[in-house]
């Protein structure tokens, strides 16, 4: 009986709807018969007649302040069966300084911006954003309580006046841009923001408490849409490319052509398609040299993966790289080739055929999200050196990869969500399948909130099923000047998710801890400032063993004189850490004395002209010689309001450093004591013709040498170092080199022309006692890919072209 009781409270606490702002600002809107011309003068009749969204507050530094009365915001709301206007004027009494920095859409400079946030089912977790600048420039984005997604975008009018005292601001929104519920009479939530750049202040029309719930909980209600019969959401994003490479003398031309296709299902629900791709002109990694035991993870940099997403990041399951990404296995050498063969081509890349998902979410708050990708058969080209005859060896069959997502959110702060990955491989190659049930709980004060789930995967390969588990939980405070959590997450020996998901390590149990102040209204000295404090402790979870523990303290300040931020930690261990990865044989440990590190940052004034980051990095081991000390400078210059540059020298050693170098026939383990050096020079420039037009230049040079000491150490059973007499020589001496050059332009809506030069070079080799003008040298001895591309997309909208016919 007392069980029960226990779970009713826990229910009624957790469960009961939101009591968060409670009064918000309601504003009715006009139906128009006639559309506006978009051309940033409020002209047409209707204007004249509708309702005002004003007296906007403070959103930040402070909250609740009233607008200035020389900086008043006006806005005006109206409708047709295919779009919602807006309407707004910015009233400035010093128009003509307003930050007006050039950017193309969705970079947002020093400059003045006007926000409409919409949503559509009012369910104070989803907004859509619509961002326009003092320039003209557009962005827009999707937002959740847990991110804010400006790869996503929708294709919007908007245009801007300046005038003498203010600057106007029109827009028009399609249907086709937003998702809402099929209702006779719409209820949405919306709130506009203003940001005046000069002061670096934030206002909104409803307004936002800071110290608790989240931004989207404090939307004021849009209301007076009756009877919208929306035109079928149906768009085509037709494209063709053109493709010229050299490497040495190996000469390539192709073209690709293909297109991506949007299709509205329903008001709520969207299918978006890829047909033969083509993600030749995709931004270069950072790649770095990697030393470690680990997989480096790396951003997803394709439009298709990145637009539209938020729904496929629920419960982290879903790492889109490994759509396209590398074969699943590749030539062994000693096992796959004869004594007369070699390999002849075999290829990094897995070629994608088409990907599809589809994801909306219903007026009662279900969302649901489908994705699926077909990749083609990958074979490696196999010489018999005696014959010449040639033969396939498949390293990727055709595969393909799915993702579903059901996730149930209510009461505006709360959600419960199924996730299913799964990766079907032809023939007898590695399937692979992960399944998550996860929840998010927040109670009616948005005060407390318990989080966390439970995932479970399956492996066949080689006919033998690997299944595995991993559990998250959390309990946080998340109101008020100090918040805490304590957090737990298991994975055991067996679970991977790593087939479409990307996951480091797994077989741990970790126990984290936090406690943070921060303020919400400036002080005399400070914009803002936090301060954190956390403890961790972990153990692998078979057996129960303890690893390793940190605690540490870390802060952020931002000056009200002088606009500085800066920044930092320290963190240490205590006691002994007991390294379970480094070894690379399972069951085996490399004992480490503790560790005391600190980093400190700051950042100077954007708004100026001339700005300039720096960071310094320092760790010590206790009880050996091992340092590591990091440290970077970025200057930036704003030449002008088209012009800019950025470049970044980041320099950073790792002295006496102990790490795994190879395992023996025998079994043993070989560590090798090294020093490991990176330099990385880095720089980005844009000259933007207009907001639709720009030219952009983005360099990188990544260089890093590692040393090792003579003195070779066999790792024994208790974790420890034993001098031993291996003898090789493990120095590496690593270079990336890439350019890019591109000009963009937005010549329609949604249409692109997109020319990029490219060059790149890749260099590895053992000279790493180089100086750095003769690693210059050395790396210009290699041969150099250069690639000229030209993209060439066009946006179709159904409901415009049917009128071509």
């Amino acid at each position: 009986m007392k069980i029960n009781n226990f779970l009713f409270l826990f229910l009624f606490v957790f469960i009961s709807h939101a009591q968060i702002n409670l009064n918000p600002k309601i504003l009715n809107i006009t139906r128009t018969e006639k559309a506006p011309k978009i051309d940033g003068v409020l002209d047409e009749n209707f204007w004249q007649n509708s309702e005002v969204a004003k007296n906007f507050v403070m959103f930040r530094p402070g909250f609740g302040d009233k607008e200035h009365p020389n900086k008043k915001t006006e806005v005006k709301v109206a409708y047709d069966n295919e779009a919602i206007y807006f309407g707004a004027y910015l009233f400035d009494d010093d128009i003509k300084n307003i930050a007006l920095e050039s950017s193309t859409r969705d970079n947002f400079g020093q400059v003045d911006w006007f926000g409409i946030m919409i949503n559509p089912l009012n369910d104070g977790l989803n907004d859509t954003e619509f961002f326009i600048q003092a320039t003209g420039n557009q962005a827009d984005a999707k937002a959740t309580v847990d991110s804010e997604d400006f790869s996503w975008s929708g294709v919007w009018e908007s245009a801007v006046k300046i005038d003498a005292d203010k600057w106007v601001v029109e827009v028009k929104i399609p249907y086709s841009a937003l998702r809402f519920s099929n209702n006779k009479e719409q209820i949405w939530g919306l709130n506009f923001h203003r940001r005046i750049q000069n002061t670096k202040e934030q206002f909104v029309w409803n307004p936002i408490d800071k110290t608790k719930g989240y931004i989207q909980q404090y939307a004021g209600i849009l209301k007076g849409f009756k009877n919208i019969k929306p035109p079928v959401r149906l768009s085509f994003s037709p494209y063709a490319s053109a493709n010229y490479s050299i490497f040495d003398s190996d000469k390539k031309f192709d073209t690709s052509f293909g297109m991506d296709v949007k299709y509205g299902i329903s008001e709520s629900f969207t299918l978006d398609a890829t047909l033969i791709p083509d993600f030749g002109q995709t931004a270069f990694d950072n790649l770095i040299l990697n030393l470690s035991p680990f997989e480096q993870e790396y951003s997803e940099k394709r439009a298709f993966f990145t637009e539209g997403t938020e729904l496929f990041s629920k419960g982290d399951l879903f790492y889109s790289r490994r759509v396209g990404n590398s074969p699943s296995t590749y030539i062994n050498t000693n096992e796959d080739l004869n004594s007369n063969e070699e390999i002849l081509n075999e290829p990094s890349n897995v070629k994608m055929l088409n990907a599809v998902k589809v994801s909306g979410r219903t007026k009662n708050g279900l969302g649901i999200g489908v994705f699926n990708a077909i990749t083609e058969k990958t074979e490696a080209t196999i010489k018999n050196t005696n014959t010449n005859e040639l033969r396939k060896i498949i390293t990727e069959p055709f595969a393909n990869y799915s993702v579903i997502v059901l996730d149930k959110q209510f009461n505006k702060n709360s959600s419960i969500s199924f996730v299913n990955t799964n990766v079907l491989r032809e023939g007898k190659f590695r399937d692979a399948n992960v399944s998550a049930l996860l929840f998010d709980l927040t109670n009616k004060s948005n005060k407390f909130k318990i989080e966390g789930g439970s995932s479970f995967s399956y492996l066949n390969e080689f006919d033998k099923t690997t299944k595995g588990i991993s559990t998250e939980i959390a309990l946080r405070k998340i109101s008020g000047n100090w918040q805490y959590g304590i957090e737990h997450s298991l994975q055991d020996e067996n679970f991977n998710k790593n087939d479409l998901g990307f996951q480091q390590r797994n077989n741990f149990s970790n126990f984290e801890s936090y406690l943070t102040y921060e303020i919400f209204e400036p002080t005399k000295n400070f914009d803002s400032y936090r301060f954190a404090f956390w403890a961790d402790i972990n153990y692998l979870h078979k057996p129960n063993t303890y690893t390793d523990n940190e605690i540490g303290v870390n802060y952020y300040f931002q000056t009200k004189k002088g606009r500085l931020d800066f920044g930092g930690y320290f963190e240490t261990s205590l006691g002994n850490q007991y390294d379970y990865y480094e070894p690379r044989v399972e069951g085996r440990y490399f004992k480490k004395s503790p560790r005391i590190a600190s980093n400190n940052w700051i950042s100077t004034d954007y708004r100026k002209k001339f700005a300039i980051d720096l960071q310094v990095y320092i760790s010590k081991r206790t009880q050996n010689d091992n340092y590591y000390i990091s440290s970077s400078i970025s200057p930036r210059f704003r030449i002008n309001d088209k012009l800019s540059f950025i470049h970044e020298l980041s320099y950073s050693k790792d002295s006496n450093d102990y790490g795994y170098v190879n395992e023996l026939e025998n079994g043993d383990i070989i560590f090798g004591k090294r020093d490991t050096k990176s330099i990385t020079n880095s720089l980005s420039g844009k000259y933007n013709f207009s907001t639709k037009s720009a030219l952009n230049l983005t360099f990188r040079h990544y260089w890093s040498p590692v040393e090792y000491n003579t003195q070779f150490y066999l790792l024994n059973n208790e974790g420890v170092l034993v001098e031993n007499n291996y003898s090789s020589n493990h120095n590496i001496n690593y270079n990336i080199w890439n350019f890019d050059l591109n000009y963009t332009w937005e010549f329609a809506p949604g249409s692109q022309l997109i020319a990029l030069y490219r060059n790149s070079i890749f260099n590895e080799d053992q000279l790493s006692n180089l100086s750095f003008s003769e690693n210059l040298d050395n790396l210009f001895d290699e041969s150099i890919l250069h690639n000229l591309s030209v993209r060439f997309v066009y946006y179709i909208d159904y409901n415009k072209a049917k009128n071509w016919l």
